[in-house]
């Protein structure tokens, strides 16, 4: 007797979501110089899925705090914001407000080391 096999497909959907809030608060110079960025008092990374909303979240951060972006990736969706402690957090509160409140994302909680 042959067994009969199953065949599974699967399918990505990509949902309207960022999937990582981190703040990074006074980290070391050398991480700094490896990333190629200015010295600042704390980076914030976080991803967004679909990638292009990086770009939005790009111009919410620097609209919302004093901050700079020290990397933007619309094609990852990876965003490194750099600032104080306090506008890195700032703007990644706002992003994820705004993404959430405006544009139905689902937010992600904002994580610190």
């Amino acid at each position: 007797m042959s067994e009969e096999k199953k065949r599974f497909i699967q399918e990505f959907v990509p949902g309207k979501q960022l999937t990582l809030s981190h703040l990074i608060a006074n980290p070391d110079p050398d991480m700094f110089q490896k990333l190629g960025i200015q010295e600042a008092g704390a980076l914030g990374i976080m991803t967004c899925t679909p990638s292009e909303t990086v770009i939005i979240a790009g111009d919410l951060a620097t609209k919302a705090a004093n901050v700079r972006l020290g990397f933007l990736d619309r094609f990852t969706g990876s965003l490194v914001i750099v600032g104080s402690v306090s506008e890195v957090e700032m703007a990644m509160i706002e992003i994820n407000r705004f993404l959430s409140e405006k544009l139905g994302y689902t937010p992600s909680q904002i994580t610190k080391s």
